[in-house]
C-alpha cells in the first residue's frame, strides 16, 4: 500500500480477517508439524501455547541437550554409526537417555548390572561409563545378526573391560550358564515388548533390596492412551506390564516421559 493512501473500513476488515485466517493456518500447520516431529523423536511433551506461537519438540530437545553433560565422543561415534548402518536406529538410547543411565549407575554405585536387549551397545556402554572400577555389565542380545556390528564397538571401547556381551536367549542363559547372576544392583529391560512381564519376573528376584530395575519404551509411541491401538499385541503387552508393576507391592516405581517412556523401579 502506498504511503498516505486511504483504505475503506470494509477493506480493512477484509484484510484483517485474511491476516487472521492466514495466521490460524500457519499456527495449525506449526502444530501439526510439531506433533509429527514429536512422534518421530518420541518426546511426549505438550506444545507450548500462548503468545508467540509454538516451541516444537525439536527445539526443546536441542535445548535440553545443550544443558546436559556432553556425550562421550565414542558414544557419539557409535550413535552416528547406528543411524547410518542399522535398521530401526531409533532403538538406540542416545545422548539424553544414555546420560541418565550413566548417572543412575553413578548414583547407585552399581557394580553388578544385567541388560536384556543390547542392540548396538549404546546403553551398555553408557552404563559402563558410570560404573566403578571392577563393576561388570552382562548384556544379552537374542539377535545373532546384531553381533557383527555390536561386538567390535563394545570390544573397541574405553569401557570394554566392564562389559560381558552375550548372544542368546536371556531366559535360557539365566537358567543355565548364568544362573548364578544374583545380588544385582541394576537391571535394564529393552527387548521384546510382549515378554516384558516375564523379563521383569526373571530379573526382580535377582535384584538386591534397594536395587533398580529399568524398563524402556513403556509409553510405546503414546499408543498406551490411544484407543486405536487396542488389540495391538505389543501395545497390549506394554499395558499389561505397566499394570503388573503398578500393582506389585514388592516395588515402588515412576514412569518417566523420557523419549518413549522409561519406567524406573526400586525393589523394596
Amino acid at each position: 500500500m502506498r504511503h498516505g493512501a486511504t483504505v475503506a473500513p470494509e477493506q480493512t476488515e477484509t484484510q484483517g480477517a485474511g491476516r487472521e485466517a492466514c495466521s490460524l493456518r500457519v499456527f495449525s500447520w506449526k502444530a501439526e508439524k510439531a506433533h509429527a516431529r514429536c512422534a518421530e523423536l518420541r518426546i511426549f511433551a505438550p506444545p507450548a501455547v500462548g503468545r508467540n506461537a509454538i516451541r516444537t519438540p525439536l527445539e526443546l530437545e536441542e535445548y535440553i541437550l545443550s544443558v546436559t553433560t556432553p556425550e562421550h565422543p565414542y558414544l557419539r561415534a557409535l550413535y552416528r554409526a547406528t543411524q547410518t548402518t542399522l535398521l530401526r536406529p531409533r532403538m538406540a538410547s542416545g545422548h539424553l537417555q544414555g546420560q541418565l543411565l550413566r548417572m543412575l549407575c553413578q548414583l547407585s554405585g552399581a557394580r553388578r548390572v544385567v541388560e536384556i536387549g543390547t542392540y548396538s551397545g549404546y546403553s551398555a556402554l553408557a552404563m559402563a561409563s558410570g560404573m566403578p572400577a571392577g563393576g561388570e555389565i552382562t548384556t544379552f542380545e537374542i539377535n545373532d545378526e546384531q553381533e557383527d556390528f555390536t561386538r567390535p564397538w563394545i570390544e573397541g571401547s574405553p569401557f570394554a573391560a566392564a562389559i560381558n556381551f552375550v548372544i542368546g536367549d536371556a531366559f535360557a542363559l539365566l537358567s543355565g550358564p548364568y544362573a548364578g547372576l544374583s545380588g544385582l544392583d541394576l537391571g535394564f529391560i529393552d527387548a521384546d515388548k510382549r515378554q516384558y512381564v516375564d523379563y521383569y519376573e526373571l530379573l526382580l528376584p535377582r535384584l538386591r533390596p534397594g536395587g533398580l530395575l529399568l524398563a524402556d519404551n513403556t509409553l510405546w509411541d503414546g499408543h498406551v492412551v490411544d484407543e486405536r491401538y487396542r488389540g495391538d499385541a505389543q501395545t497390549e503387552a506394554i499395558l499389561r506390564f505397566n499394570r503388573h508393576v503398578a500393582a506389585d507391592e514388592r516395588v515402588e516405581q515412576v514412569l518417566l516421559p523420557l523419549r518413549d517412556g522409561l519406567t524406573l523401579i526400586r525393589k523394596r
